[in-house]
């Protein structure tokens, strides 16, 4: 067998030839061409008339070995009739690009799991360049049909950098990926979604989990008039623990017994807890306030009464019982408590939908925290573009098979 046939099968590209093998100064050089014989164009593929050759051109390869190897091509220009004059396309990259498609995979690969300076100690390549490959990468291999059939939607928010800079991102619940992502958190952010969607995408959807953002809420409201509205449970609890703590606090201020208002001070993790994680001390903690402060101890009554009320599976009852709760709160004389409740009444609807349902936003905040470990990985990012590329790679379902180098 040939040298160059060796090497031939050793790239692995089927519609290439490797006419020489040699060593320089760069490293491993093969000097190849396309099967074909008729150039095609680079942009559309379609084979046409030659217009004129090109001073050779290096394409990066895996590694072999301790070498670096690098294919070799003087490519020519077609003039087809629907893109113009274009560089020929070759089998073994993508157009405009400089590296192999089998190098390409091995970068995306790695820039799934490791920092971006990683890479390029490890490939011998840009930083930039990373980017770019990434950029690339997603283009090709996000699946063009993602937003088909989607049913049941989750829509947060994520953010990238310092004064407000957001992307907001959409998961698909059943395929449990990232199938969309806009800069900005406003409703106007989403409509690029709704109208990728199409009118028929949007008549299909039947849920969305969302917090209780009111940007959200107006655009799904207006896009996707028939879809249910489930507000995440978590928010809902949150927002109501965050009262709690805010009447702890008032009373710690208006405390002028320094004993007292320490012993006040120092509760709040017992006054947060579920009843099932509360330890010896938190218990004692708890009576001490049932006995010391009235205010304090109705407010953390209020926010276990309204986790037991969203445990019940029941729709009926948990509307029943969520309107009780809600009546309760008003007449607390809690402020932060009477303003939670004013909330929950106005998202009403959303919050009984989760007892149907039983959905939250917990697979989107899943997301979050995934993109959150990329973004330090990264050291943040600096435009919502190369964060987009980069979410898309590793929660857009993009499966990487990379050759070993």
């Amino acid at each position: 067998m040939r040298v160059t046939t060796v090497f031939r099968r050793l790239v692995g590209v089927t519609e290439l030839l490797v006419k020489r093998v040699l060593f320089e100064d760069r490293g491993l050089i093969l000097e190849a061409r396309p099967r074909w014989r008729k150039p095609r164009c680079g942009e559309c593929g379609r084979a046409g008339p030659t217009y004129d050759s090109s001073p050779p051109r290096f394409w990066r390869h895996l590694n072999f070995g301790e070498n670096r190897c690098w294919l070799r091509f003087a490519p020519r220009r077609v003039n087809c009739r629907d893109c113009g004059v274009k560089i020929e396309a070759v089998p073994w990259a993508a157009h405009g690009s400089r590296f192999t498609h089998d190098f390409e995979e091995l970068v995306a690969y790695l820039a799934q799991v490791m920092d971006r300076t990683a890479v390029t100690k490890q490939v011998g390549i840009a930083w930039q360049t990373v980017g770019t490959i990434v950029s690339r990468i997603v283009r090709e291999r996000l699946d063009p049909k993602r937003l088909d059939g989607v049913r049941r939607i989750g829509i947060d928010e994520f953010s990238y950098r310092k004064r407000h800079s957001y992307v907001t991102i959409v998961v698909d619940h059943d395929q449990k990926r990232v199938i969309w992502a806009g800069e900005g958190k406003s409703a106007d952010a989403l409509k690029g979604f709704f109208e990728e969607l199409g009118e028929e995408g949007r008549a299909l959807i039947k849920t969305v989990t969302i917090d209780m953002s009111p940007a959200y809420r107006r655009a799904v409201s207006e896009w996707l008039p028939n879809a249910e509205i489930v507000y995440d449970r978590f928010h809902v609890q949150r927002l109501v623990s965050n009262a709690v703590d805010e009447v702890r606090r008032t009373e710690v201020r208006d405390c002028e017994d320094a004993d007292r208002a320490k012993g006040i001070k120092g509760s709040r993790y017992a006054l947060l807890k579920r009843d099932w994680n509360l330890t010896t001390r938190d218990l004692a903690k708890l009576s001490e306030i049932q006995k010391t402060n009235q205010r304090l101890y109705r407010a953390y009554l209020l926010k276990d009464a309204l986790i037991d009320v969203l445990d019940d599976r029941r729709p009926g009852e948990l509307r029943h019982r969520l309107r009780a709760w809600l009546s309760w709160a008003s007449r607390s004389k809690l402020k932060p408590m009477v303003k939670a409740a004013r909330t929950i009444r106005t998202h009403f609807e959303g919050v009984v939908a989760y007892a149907r349902e039983r959905m939250t936003n917990g697979i989107v905040e899943g997301m979050n925290t995934r993109m959150r470990m990329v973004a330090r990985r990264a050291y943040g990012f600096h435009s919502a573009r190369a964060l987009i590329s980069m979410m898309f790679l590793c929660l857009g379902g993009i499966q990487l098979h990379p050759p070993l180098p």
